[in-house]
């Protein structure tokens, strides 16, 4: 073995528990690219494999009723390759034993042919033409949605009610199955895996339920090779106009690939910010541990000149040591990125559906996570090894210039009564100011990522208050399959428990500005609504009182809008009608491209009467039950659900999965803490051992003597607490404007608690690294110390 090799080995041991600190940020910086590219490799593998071998329809369109001889006309349209027609309805669910109001789709599968696209995928990889006709008893096999029939327990055989045009029809669990088109599946866009499931029955039934023979309400389009997907969906709402289309859409706006591509999207920011911080701090620790290991072994670094090593030999031989480090680190970070991803793609697995999600890490992956940890290496020690393998035998054996010796920056302001360990603390500090700003640095970024990982629980939970307390301040919401007369008001509020009803009408339309142009709702409210009111991000309520539309301020941006500007709503549902409204106000919602409008007004505009679509409904806390029982005997209320157990639903899920990605960002923190500050004292400890030594040997006690060390190492997280807080604030709206999205905006708001947190998580970690060097400090060899001086 040669003698570098030797001394790389001895190196390594002395300096392990350094190394060791500074290999877990490493890998700590790597598993968070590799958790989150990975996954999101793994959800578009998995995305992309189902969408061929499922089919999935490039273009949607729905309709009133439309009869099957307009196919062929719509398989003439330019660009077109394929159509296929299916109906559709919404329906209510009954399970035995479960009072939460459940909403399903219903699907009809052709007898005599089977789906072109949006091809059902059995669970076990079974494929059948379609689920059957009806049982001897009655009863209609179905197809269910996995994540909906996993969610309760539902088994081929088991059966439930749905409420099919009015009249109560059992359906029987036949197979579980997955579709591309409900890849993500949940009701009002939320993952509701109980409150909604998809259910695929014989087209023949469901066609006999609805009087739909030889008719259908959806149309799925795939696309010719290089066609325009907007002349398309142009051309295809064109020739559904009279049959009550709405605006026919493409990929962008079907809600499970919208909501997975925002996931996809959202990942790749975070696997790019996250791991730059983490290995921006490694590179300051291994610029730290090098310059310090190169200053200490100048007399050895001459010897070796002296006995004929070139430069090259030298500097090979400092990132050889580097390299060690660094390479612990990619392994730590890829086998942790593995496992993390894969716990990963276990959470998504309860949000996405597919028939086969298995964690992917593309070779390449790692083979960019390992440049990236070369090139943290190289940015932090290149300059350390070269400015010393330049030094001159002679020059290097002399020992470094001393320091400069001057009061503090305190002692200069007049501030000269301060204790003594506090002056030599301060002086230490002053004396290496871009050490110790580095070190706050370091520290501050555990900060803030701890900040930003809690963050996202703050977020959450001031949307879900301001959503589900301030603004939904019902209790039930019913909807009807049509828009009715608003005397279905009067109905409702004599049903038992109801203490307050107010009405609201959604009509399909798109607006127009220019050439711009937005699909989106139109939402009739009250003039001043007291159980659904339009809040911004701020809990402002914003009451839609003019002769206009009140906008989402991010519609607005979009369409070129500002308040006072004039816009064409282009009404999609009923006969084609334009609607040129005024804009009244702006809104900073969180959720969608919303547009308002008083719902009288909107009737009075569209000359339809008093009309309604949808009711809400305050009721007394106990009577929940029975006003869902009693909606169920109303023919035209085709579906209702209960705010609590939507809630319950969704904090089922979001809360722990909420609860993981704060534990892991705050045990990622913990890595960054311990290493910048072990180090650091390391560092501190092996460069002042002599003067420890010596100040021992005056009769300073052990306490006294850590006090100099672990009181620079107090005072560096005091200094970094604030500065983390900062950061972290900063850290959150840029992520934020990174994620910001046309759907969805999350509210800035990090609350006390979270700093709090961070704080203690810091210090409890600056804690334990002090404790180590305690130890340390306590065994100093006075002897073997001062011995080393000259």
């Amino acid at each position: 073995m040669k003698a570098l090799d030797i001394k790389l080995l001895r190196d390594l041991r002395l300096l392990w528990s350094q190394a060791l600190t500074i290999a877990l940020v490493v890998g700590s910086g790597v598993a968070g690219y590799v958790t989150t590219l990975s996954a999101v490799d793994s959800l578009e593998h998995a995305r992309d494999s189902f969408y061929a071998s499922g089919a999935f329809a490039d273009v949607f369109a729905a309709v009133e009723r439309a009869p099957r001889a307009v196919v062929d006309e719509l398989r003439a349209l330019p660009g077109v390759a394929d159509v296929q027609v299916t109906a559709e309805h919404a329906v209510r669910i009954e399970i035995a034993d479960v009072t939460d109001p459940i909403i399903g789709q219903l699907i009809g599968v052709p007898r005599e042919r089977p789906l072109a696209m949006n091809r059902v995928s059995l669970r076990g990889g079974r494929t059948e033409d379609g689920p059957g006709p009806a049982l001897a008893d009655g009863a209609l096999p179905a197809w269910v949605s996995e994540n909906f029939a996993l969610a309760h327990g539902l088994t081929p055989g088991d059966r439930l009610q749905a409420l099919v045009n009015g009249r109560l029809r059992t359906l029987q669990v036949a197979a579980l199955a997955l579709s591309p088109e409900y890849v993500f599946a949940g009701s009002f866009g939320s993952p509701d895996r109980r409150g909604f499931g998809v259910f695929w029955i014989d087209g023949d039934a469901m066609d006999a339920a609805w009087d739909m023979r030889g008719a259908f309400n959806r149309v799925a389009v795939k696309l010719a090779p290089h066609a325009s997907e907007r002349a398309v969906v142009d051309a295809l709402t064109r020739a559904l106009a009279p049959y009550g289309a709405s605006l026919a859409h493409g990929r962008d706006d079907q809600v499970s690939h919208s909501m997975l591509a925002t996931e996809i999207a959202e990942q790749r920011v975070l696997g790019t910010i996250m791991p730059a911080i983490f290995l921006a701090v490694a590179a300051f620790l291994l610029n730290v541990v090098v310059s310090r290991l190169v200053a200490t072994q100048r007399e050895q670094i001459a010897a070796l000149k002296a006995l004929g090593y070139a430069n090259r030999a030298i500097a090979r031989h400092y990132l050889q040591l580097v390299g060690v480090i660094v390479a612990l680190g990619l392994a730590i970070g890829v086998a942790l990125g593995k496992w993390l991803g894969t716990m990963m793609l276990g959470l998504y697995a309860e949000f996405f559906r597919f028939p086969r999600f298995d964690h992917i890490l593309e070779p390449s992956l790692v083979w960019v996570a390992a440049g990236l940890s070369v090139l943290t290496a190289l940015a932090g020690t290149l300059g350390a090894i070269a400015s010393t393998v330049r030094l001159a035998p002679a020059q290097a054996m002399r020992p470094p210039a001393p320091g400069r010796y001057r009061p503090t920056l305190l002692e200069r302001m007049g501030l000269t009564r301060l204790p003594t360990v506090l002056r030599m603390i301060l002086r230490q500090m002053e004396r290496r100011p871009w050490r110790t700003l580095l070190a706050a640095g370091g520290v501050a970024a555990a900060v803030a990522i701890v900040v930003l990982g809690n963050f996202f629980r703050d977020a959450v939970d001031t949307l879900v208050d301001t959503q589900f307390n301030r603004s939904m301040r019902f209790d039930v919401s019913v909807w009807t399959l049509k828009a009715t007369s608003d005397r279905a008001a009067g109905e409702l509020a004599r049903l038992p428990g109801v203490t307050m009803v107010e009405s609201s009408r959604y009509v399909e339309a798109t607006l127009v500005n220019g050439h711009r142009r937005e699909r989106t709702q139109i939402k009739g409210y009250a003039t001043q609504p007291e159980l659904y009111r339009i809040l911004d991000v701020d809990g402002r309520a914003t009451d839609p009182v003019g002769q206009g539309l009140v906008l989402t301020d991010r519609l607005a941006d979009k369409l070129g809008l500002r308040v006072g500007d004039r816009v064409q709503a282009e009404i999609l549902e009923g006969r084609a009608r334009t609607l040129t409204l005024t804009v009244d106000a702006t809104v900073r919602e969180m959720m969608g491209l919303n547009a308002y409008i008083d719902r009288r007004l909107l009737n009075r505009l569209l000359g339809d009467g008093d009309l309604s679509s949808g009711f809400v409904l305050k009721i007394d806390a106990d009577r929940e039950p029975a006003l869902l029982a009693a909606t169920r005997e109303m023919p035209r209320v085709v579906g209702a659900f209960s705010k609590a157990s939507l809630l319950r639903n969704m904090e089922e899920i979001s809360a722990r999965n909420i609860r993981i990605m704060s534990g892991v960002l705050t045990a990622f923190a913990a890595v960054i803490a311990v290493g910048v500050v072990y180090n650091n004292a390391r560092i501190a400890l092996a460069e002042r051992a002599w003067e420890l030594a010596s100040l021992r040997v005056l009769g300073f006690t052990r306490t006294e003597v850590s006090a100099l060390l672990l009181g620079e190492m107090a005072l560096v997280i005091a200094v970094a607490l604030p500065l983390g807080m900062l950061a972290g604030w900063g850290l959150v709206h840029a992520l934020i404007g990174a994620l910001k999205s046309d759907q969805f905006f999350f509210p800035i708001v990090i609350l006390p608690r979270t700093y709090a947190w961070a704080a203690i998580a810091i210090v409890a970690a600056g804690a334990a690294s002090a404790l180590v060097v305690r130890r340390r400090i306590d065994r100093l060899d006075m002897v073997a110390a001062l011995k080393t001086r000259e």
